[in-house]
């Protein structure tokens, strides 16, 4: 019982581990876009 909940929970934590990644990258690529399209929109705004 033991070794089955001390698996479980680091089947939760390596779940969560990845789920805290997977905002992470999500983040990033968002904040990479913004500024991607803040730089393509000051592009097309200069003459």
């Amino acid at each position: 019982m033991v070794c089955a909940k001390g698996f479980t929970g680091s089947v939760l934590t390596n779940n969560s581990r990845g789920i805290r990644n997977a905002w992470h990258f999500w983040h990033a690529l968002v904040l990479v876009i913004k500024v991607l399209c803040r730089g393509f929109g000051v592009a097309l705004l200069t003459p």
